[in-house]
């Protein structure tokens, strides 16, 4: 979007909120930049040249606006809709990927040369990997220390630097001031953390964002020990690279707060960016509603209550074996199976607040499950058996940087595992918001209700007019029925 000039200086003078993330504004005569929504007045068209990324304005020697601060915009929604080299490499460098195995491990990951992947993201976003994982860096410091009294060392190697010089360096450059004078600028009033050790951040989304059907999925779904609602809000335990965490998600009219407890802070942006994940935050919910409105028999349902999102996941590898445990069981028997494998076999933890206990069982953990232990009918537990199996050894990967069509390919090449599993793990661990249920017991009886053709087959055909949004349309069909996964819990 950053090359049609005439479309950005609009969203610019209308200060539009919808833009944040899709690109930003550098200003020439003043050497800052921002994001489309920055309250200040308009500069002359002729003083604006914009850019894709905010790593691409740093390169170019522009420094971040104090007052619109457009670190914090929302991720652009084009990396969420997209299964391409760039899109891939940028969900993983949002999961810190560079940061721990550097540029040869992001190559590795994606199957492409480390040249390949430089010339497409600079060719697309304006920076390479490493200055794009070096933009994510600046925001992580900067989020450390205006909301933590963490001592600046500390901050910086937990935001990812490997020097005091380069946090240093990096915090000037981007930010026009040095470490001490953010933290000096920053609010007095900073939310109150539940415990010590415990970060209270804001995670920003794109308006409208609806709360039912996203924190009711995750609620009604949730396995005992690892997740649960509390207090308004949804809280559960993460697996990351250096340890392990805890989050409570909060939603909020304007923004989600977020509770953050971790046992390394190195491990702050692999968090936040898989809650970002799991809410669907960096969703563009008016493009997607605008397309599926066109459609008469979808329309009301989308105008009564606009903005749904897809309920994702934090671990993909964890959601496709809850999957298979949902296969043709309820969602109480589901949540009963995974339970019991949680007990057994998930890593103890330590909940400061009480109510949660374990970590999901890894892969590894899981694959050396003895079969006869599953209580579970012969097949599934066949399938299930075989799912861990390809798990763990790699030959099937769920994770961020997957390729969409080849990853569902491989999934419906296991016994077991029919389109409606590997749609499901399409929709919320891939991520492909095209993914559709036409088999879905659902959304066929939605289907019917709504005048939609009910049958597989002609419910596809029909459906063909919703893409590249059929997941979103899934979540308006699934919302007519009185199912708890439709509702924010009480």
């Amino acid at each position: 979007m950053h090359t049609d000039t005439e479309r950005c200086v609009r969203a610019v003078r209308s200060k539009d909120a919808r833009f944040d993330g899709w690109f930003f504004t550098a200003v020439l005569t003043t050497g800052i930049y921002c994001r489309p929504s920055c309250p200040v007045v308009p500069p002359k068209p002729g003083n604006m040249t914009f850019y894709p990324s905010a790593a691409a304005c740093q390169q170019a020697g522009f420094r971040a606006c104090k007052r619109c601060r457009p670190d914090t915009s929302p991720g652009s929604p084009e990396w969420n809709r997209r299964a391409d080299l760039t899109a891939r490499a940028m969900r993983l460098i949002a999961d810190g990927v560079v940061d721990r195995e550097g540029v040869p491990g992001l190559a590795a990951r994606l199957g492409y040369s480390t040249r390949q992947i430089e010339r497409q993201l600079l060719a697309e976003l304006g920076a390479g990997p490493l200055a794009l994982a070096r933009a994510q860096r600046a925001q992580t410091a900067r989020l450390l220390i205006e909301t933590t009294p963490l001592p600046m060392a500390d901050v910086a190697f937990a935001a990812g630097f490997s020097s005091i010089r380069a946090f240093n360096d990096t915090v000037r450059e981007v930010y026009a001031l040095s470490p001490s004078e953010l933290r000096t600028r920053a609010p007095r009033s900073r939310p109150a953390a539940a415990a010590p050790g415990t970060l209270a951040l804001r995670l920003p989304f794109r308006t409208p964002l609806n709360p039912d059907n996203l924190f009711g999925h995750l609620a009604a779904t949730a396995v005992p020990g690892v997740e649960e609602w509390r207090d308004g809000a949804y809280r559960r335990t993460l697996r990351l690279p250096y340890g392990h965490g805890i989050v409570a998600l909060t939603p909020e009219p304007d923004h989600i707060a977020c509770r953050l407890t971790l046992t390394d802070p190195r491990d702050l942006t692999v968090a936040i960016s898989r809650c970002r994940r799991l809410l669907d935050l960096d969703a563009d919910p008016v493009a997607i509603d605008d397309q599926l409105r066109a459609d008469p028999l979808l329309a009301p349902l989308v105008d009564k209550a606009p903005g749904r999102r897809v309920p994702r996941t934090v671990d993909e590898a964890e959601f496709a074996v809850r999957a298979v445990l949902g296969q043709q069981v309820s969602t109480a028997a589901a949540r009963t199976h995974a339970a019991r494998l949680v007990t057994a076999h998930g890593d103890p933890v330590d909940d400061p607040e009480g109510g949660l206990t374990h970590l999901f069982p890894s892969t590894e953990a899981l694959a050396a499950v003895d079969p006869e232990t599953l209580a579970m009918p012969r097949t599934r537990r066949a399938t299930f058996t075989t799912l861990v199996a390809r798990l763990a050894d790699g030959s099937v990967n769920p994770g961020v940087e997957s390729d969409w069509a080849e990853t569902r390919a491989r999934l419906l090449d296991l016994p077991g595992f029919g389109p409606w599993t590997a749609d499901v793990i399409a929709m919320r661990a891939l991520g492909d918001p095209d993914a559709f249920l036409p088999t879905d017991l659902g959304i066929r009886r939605a289907a019917a209700e709504l005048g939609l053709p009910s049958t597989p087959a002609a419910l596809t055909a029909r459906a063909a007019a919703w893409r590249p949004w059929r997941a979103y349309a899934v979540q308006y069909l699934w919302a007519t029925d009185d199912h708890p996964i439709n509702f924010l819990p009480v």
